[in-house]
């Protein structure tokens, strides 16, 4: 089992990213065709397309944080001693976490107001709360990774080990 755990830890935006991003070309590739081969497009298609490049934002997202890669101004951390490094990104992590579980709650809200009065989607009618429950299941992906990153930086920290700093874009 903990095998199983860690592929999906490692993978999981990955494999979801994966889906999603097929999902979207896909369906732009059809609706592309339908339009100028037949003449006709519909509704549904942009409606697909749209939710699944908001769930390709959020899932991203924790992919991001994941990996360390979202942006962020690292100037200074080349000219800190490692334990300020390491408390730098805890801290950052830390805010982030805050701002994370405040934006989960609010959206959540925007969720249960849906389920409330029962909307649904202009062209596929079906419940509108599982394209509006991207942005919670994304900030809970994001919450997760934070606290996987939090524990594994206090953890080098505890053993003098350099803080993981993700995978350099132009180095």
């Amino acid at each position: 089992m903990s095998k199983l755990y860690k592929a999906i830890d490692q993978n999981a935006e990955r494999w979801l990213l994966l889906v999603f991003y097929v999902m979207l070309v896909g369906t732009m590739f059809i609706e592309v065709v339908r339009r100028e081969v037949f003449a006709y497009s519909s509704i549904w298609g942009e409606e697909i397309v749209r939710y699944s490049f908001i769930y390709l934002a959020w899932i991203g997202a924790a992919a991001a944080v994941k990996e360390r890669g979202h942006i962020r101004i690292d100037v200074l951390m080349h000219y800190v001693p490692q334990t300020v490094k390491s408390l730098l990104y805890i801290f950052g992590d830390l805010v982030m976490f805050i701002v994370a579980l405040v934006a989960l709650y609010w959206s959540f809200e925007t969720v249960h107001v849906s389920w409330k009065f029962n909307s649904v989607t202009h062209g596929l009618r079906i419940s509108q709360v599982y394209f509006l429950m991207a942005v919670p299941f994304g900030f809970a992906l994001v919450i997760f990774r934070l606290v996987q990153s939090f524990l594994r930086d206090i953890a080098d920290l505890r053993a003098g080990r350099p803080v993981y700093e993700g995978d350099k874009l132009f180095d």
